[in-house]
């Protein structure tokens, strides 16, 4: 059961949306907001897994209640309007549905949360170890040690995991290991990998070199990855 909210400032909107809600045997509603304002305060001490959002409201958008937000939950936004289809993947959305909402469409974006949702639990931290994760391959649970990942490449729904003397596919998404590894040490370079910092041979403005693979610096990352590899630069070393 995926927990959800439901933030829309027009009470029929919301209503329409509950019924859908508790008519999917996937999900539970939490809480349900007219404005973004009481969605920002409950959201500071209540976890859930989905918000169900409207972009035009009174005094704070949808998109400004994200950018308060720490802790992001994934995002369905339902909208009357298709101006703010691009602004809103650029939230990692998992789909932007126009209103009237029907419930074929809106059963379909459930699915992906979904399977967002599982992709995300195929890896496993350890609670009392920030040395080593978990992911779930070929139906068990491996350990990968950080020292030893070098990058995450993106294979459409999969992810593959090189290491310094293996690889191997996972079911997962990269924004998943993006959450959590530690950013002190892991950077997304590209839409497509995700570095270990400190296991850069070489790099220039295009490219990084780690070992005998070439991996793409994206424009856009160009600045943060300048700063991270400062910042790994400056270490102290043991």
């Amino acid at each position: 059961m995926l927990k959800c909210v439901i933030v829309d400032d027009s009470r029929l909107q919301r209503l329409s949306i509950v019924k859908l809600v508790k008519d999917h045997p996937s999900l539970k509603l939490v809480a349900e907001y007219n404005n973004a304002i009481e969605a920002k305060k409950g959201l500071s001490n209540t976890h859930v897994d989905i918000i169900f959002l409207d972009i035009e409201m009174p005094v704070l958008s949808g998109f400004d209640l994200l950018d308060g937000l720490t802790q992001k939950p994934q995002v369905i936004f339902i909208t009357g309007k298709t101006q703010y289809a691009f602004k809103a993947f650029d939230y990692n959305a998992v789909d932007y549905l126009q209103k009237p909402v029907t419930k074929e469409r809106f059963n379909n974006s459930v699915e992906k949360a979904l399977v967002n949702y599982k992709m995300k639990n195929e890896i496993f931290p350890d609670p009392d170890e920030d040395e080593f994760i978990f992911v779930k391959t070929d139906l068990q649970k491996r350990k990968v040690f950080l020292d030893d990942l070098l990058f995450i490449e993106a294979l459409g729904d999969y992810t593959k995991l090189v290491t310094k003397g293996n690889s191997f596919i996972v079911l997962s998404t990269m924004k998943s290991f993006e959450e959590i590894l530690p950013k002190d040490r892991f950077f997304r370079l590209h839409k497509s990998y995700l570095i270990n910092l400190e296991k850069i041979d070489r790099y220039n403005s295009k490219f990084v070199e780690i070992g005998k693979e070439q991996i793409p610096v994206s424009r856009i990352k160009k600045a943060g990855f300048y700063e991270a590899i400062t910042q790994i630069n400056n270490k102290p070393q043991v």
